[in-house]
């Protein structure tokens, strides 16, 4: 598939019934009135007024697709999968559906929509932490949906708030235990220099995170973590990550939307 046909297959997903989330625009990349960074480098960064219980004029469901940038990856960008600038597609619940819908949701639009084989997802759950528990119940979730329990993972770093773990969370900022999904590619071969054992989130190239919901519940404050008024959700998928995992394409650099761009700096080049 192109980028193209990925966006809009999952735009028409969370539009139709019985989802039924309102389509809004993306926001610039530098965001006038939030000086917390330089750019908007996620999707849920021009909704955190909404995740923190104002209402949304469009309701409690939307979708968008936001493009991002990211500099504290830019050391990275050159591997397969790392892209300063990227577009991220996301959907939002305020208050309104949570885990069991959610990922039910997504596995339906990889499996069905985007024909993604099932043996090649593996997913992972928040391991646990002194202040927030176990998340058994994305775990069970996933099991119902019938995702093999030797393809679930916990894993205590599956949290995200801007700053990092709650306890990189400076006080008034918004985070939550997450659920990510990884594509793997079964041809590339584990390299050591990465650890003995490939998993999920190793760095070797094999595995590729494309999508990850956040439930976005807990606000940080000078007494701890504090439960938000409503349990949203937050998801993003980078939309280049899951074209490449649609074409069976470890290097994300090999899409459609990157080639104009290297055949160009080969022709300025003489360099392939």
């Amino acid at each position: 598939m192109k980028v193209a046909e990925v966006r809009d297959k999952y735009i028409k997903f969370f539009t139709s019934s019985p989802r039924n989330h309102k389509l809004i625009g993306a926001a610039p990349l530098v965001l006038a009135e939030d000086p917390t960074t330089l750019f908007t480098s996620s999707g849920m960064q021009p909704l955190v007024p909404y995740l923190m219980g104002e209402t949304h004029p469009e309701g409690k469901r939307v979708c968008d697709s936001q493009p991002c940038l990211r500099t504290q990856d830019i050391l990275e960008v050159g591997d397969t999968s790392h892209t300063t600038f990227f577009e991220m597609l996301g959907n939002w619940s305020f208050g309104d559906y949570f885990k069991k819908e959610q990922l039910a949701w997504f596995w339906q639009f990889l499996t069905e929509e985007l024909k993604l084989p099932r043996e090649r997802l593996w997913v992972t759950c928040y391991g646990g932490s002194k202040e927030v528990e176990k998340d058994t119940e994305a775990y069970g979730v996933w099991r119902k949906i019938g995702v093999a329990s030797e393809r679930i993972i916990y894993r205590g770093d599956n949290w995200w708030s801007r700053a990092g773990t709650p306890e990189q969370m400076p006080v008034g900022e918004i985070g939550g235990p997450t659920s990510e999904i990884f594509y793997e590619f079964t041809e590339v071969l584990h390299n050591p220099k990465f650890g003995g054992e490939c998993h999920p989130n190793c760095e070797c190239g094999r595995f590729l995170e494309i999508g990850n919901s956040v439930f976005m519940v807990y606000k940080k404050t000078e007494k701890g973590l504090e439960e938000l008024p409503n349990k949203n959700v937050d998801f993003g998928g980078g939309l280049e990550r899951l074209t490449a995992a649609t074409n069976n394409e470890p290097d994300v650099f090999k899409i459609d939307v990157f080639k104009p761009m290297i055949e160009r700096i080969e022709e300025v080049s003489g360099k392939k």
